[in-house]
């Protein structure tokens, strides 16, 4: 087994490989003057399975070009099998045609992945379960809900009402609800514009509770702070917000300050950015990912990793 990282979280990557107790593999990134990605795996790959870290996360495309190239140059190098381990997934939002003329970007990215050369891909938390069937590779699904779940116990001491913040993620706050023994209840909102949402009610009782809003994904929080702010309009007591991958832009920061979010809980599926005078709590997944990697190196089946502990409480 080699693993090897891109540039866009080489400190989860080294974690991973601590984890797991492989050291990273050495390859050259760099950028020529013009801009264009040049990559040298710097070990010999022929014959070996080879994992490869990297998250698409922001500067999206540059991130994702760069992992094309380092795949295509393992495959060029011999590599026996190569897997792309991407903690994050971009453009998973981008899933389907819901306007006339608009791409499927999440297919394009994967028919991408497989035409350079991946043999399978291992991701967690996708925004949209479907986005696995994009795939004619096997792909393997992790959930950060475990880790999350672990941390959530220590701090919702109190009667809890975990919120899903829109429609769509009902389901992950149904699951989060089961695993923490609490109520359940939901947020509808619009969106605005692509920066921009409004929450429009609650369905389920919040008042003297403290509350879990859950989601896969914040980039602008705009969805989390307006939901913060009608759930503490009707009687919510301390509100949190678990979150798998925050993917924070400079609109974000401003929002989470003045949000009245007590704590904002993620991973480190990407690299967080600092919000002052705001709490962020980030927690590390490489233990999960790199025992992933190692079921799939071991072709073990990797559906355990999804169990949950119960609770001690």
């Amino acid at each position: 087994m080699k693993v090897f990282s891109g540039s866009a979280n080489l400190d989860l990557a080294e974690k991973i490989c601590g984890a797991i107790g492989t050291p990273l593999g050495k390859a050259t990134i760099s950028s020529f003057p013009d801009g264009e990605t040049y990559v040298r795996i710097e070990e010999n790959i022929r014959g070996r399975d080879v994992f490869i870290i990297q998250p698409t996360c922001p500067p999206t495309n540059q991130h994702l070009m760069e992992l094309l190239i380092m795949v295509d140059a393992a495959r060029r190098a011999s590599a026996d099998r190569i897997t792309a381990v991407i903690p994050f997934f971009g453009y998973a939002r981008q899933d389907r045609k819901d306007q006339p003329r608009v791409p499927i970007t999440a297919k394009l990215v994967a028919n991408l992945l497989n035409a350079a050369g991946v043999s399978r891909v291992l991701t967690m938390d996708l925004h949209a379960q479907q986005v696995q069937g994009f795939f004619d590779i096997p792909v393997d699904h992790l959930y950060s809900m475990p880790v999350l779940i672990k941390y959530l116990r220590t701090r919702l001491t109190r009667k809890t009402v975990v919120v899903s913040p829109d429609l769509g993620g009902l389901k992950m706050a149904s699951a989060y609800s089961q695993a923490l023994g609490a109520n359940l209840a939901i947020v509808a909102k619009q969106r605005k514009n692509a920066t921009e949402t409004e929450a429009l009610y609650v369905i389920g009782e919040v008042d003297g509770c403290d509350v879990l809003l859950v989601d896969d994904l914040t980039e602008t929080a705009g969805t989390l702070t307006s939901a913060a702010g009608m759930l503490k309009d009707r009687g919510a007591l301390n509100i949190y917000a678990g979150v798998a991958h925050a993917v924070l832009v400079d609109l974000a920061i401003p929002r989470l300050q003045s949000s009245r979010i007590e704590e904002l809980i993620t991973t480190n599926s990407t690299p967080v950015r600092t919000v002052e005078g705001f709490k962020t709590t980030v927690l590390c997944v490489s233990e999960l990912l790199g025992e992933g990697i190692k079921r799939i190196h071991n072709d073990e089946s990797v559906s355990s990793l999804f169990k949950i502990e119960s609770s001690s409480k």
